[in-house]
C-alpha cells in the first residue's frame, strides 16, 4: 500500500500585496441570538497602500460579527475597495480572532491590545470586473489582522 504524498510537500509560497486599513464605526450589538453573540461593525472608509495596490475603502459594507465565546470572534466583513486606475474590489473577508477573555473583552470596547497578544488571520477574497484586475477572481489570498481602537488594519498576501 502506497501513501500520498511520498515525501512531505513544499508549502505554497506567499507574495505580499498590499496592506488595507479600513476605517470602522461604533458597533451595533445585537446581543446574544440563537446563533451566539452578534455585532455589526459599519465600514466607513479606509485605504489601500501596497506594493501591487493603491486606492481607498469605500464607504459601505459592515463586519457581521459572532462572538462564540469570550475568547473567539468569528468576522466576516464584506466592503469595497476603489483603486487609483477608478477599478473597482468587491472584498469578502472571513476571519477568526482569538485571546484572552480581558484582551478580547478590551478590544470589543474598542481599547488597544497588543497585537502580538491576538491570534488574528483570514481569508480575503477579492473580486472585480476590471480586465487589468482579473487575476483576482482566481487566486487565493490569506492575511493577518489587527485591531485597533477605531480602524482594522488587514495585511494581504497571495497564494502563489
Amino acid at each position: 500500500m502506497s501513501s500520498y504524498p511520498a515525501t512531505v510537500p513544499t508549502p505554497p509560497g506567499l507574495a505580499f500585496l498590499a496592506p488595507i486599513l479600513v476605517d470602522v464605526g461604533s458597533p451595533i450589538d445585537f446581543g446574544q441570538t440563537s446563533e451566539g453573540h452578534r455585532r455589526v461593525v459599519p465600514i466607513i472608509g479606509g485605504t489601500v497602500s501596497g506594493p501591487r495596490l493603491q486606492g481607498t475603502v469605500l464607504p459601505m459594507g459592515a463586519d457581521f460579527q459572532l462572538l462564540r465565546s469570550t475568547e473567539t470572534t468569528e468576522l466576516d466583513a464584506r466592503y469595497g475597495l476603489e483603486l487609483d486606475d477608478g477599478s473597482l474590489i468587491y472584498v469578502h473577508n472571513l476571519a477568526l480572532r482569538y485571546g484572552l477573555a480581558a484582551d478580547i473583552a478590551k478590544l470589543n470596547k474598542g481599547e488597544p491590545v497588543d497585537p502580538s497578544l491576538i491570534y488574528f488571520r483570514c481569508m480575503p477574497r477579492l473580486m472585480t470586473s476590471a480586465s487589468k484586475w482579473e487575476w483576482m477572481n482566481h487566486t487565493l489570498f490569506v492575511g493577518t489582522g489587527e485591531r485597533l481602537p477605531s480602524q482594522v488594519g488587514i495585511n494581504i498576501f497571495k497564494v502563489e
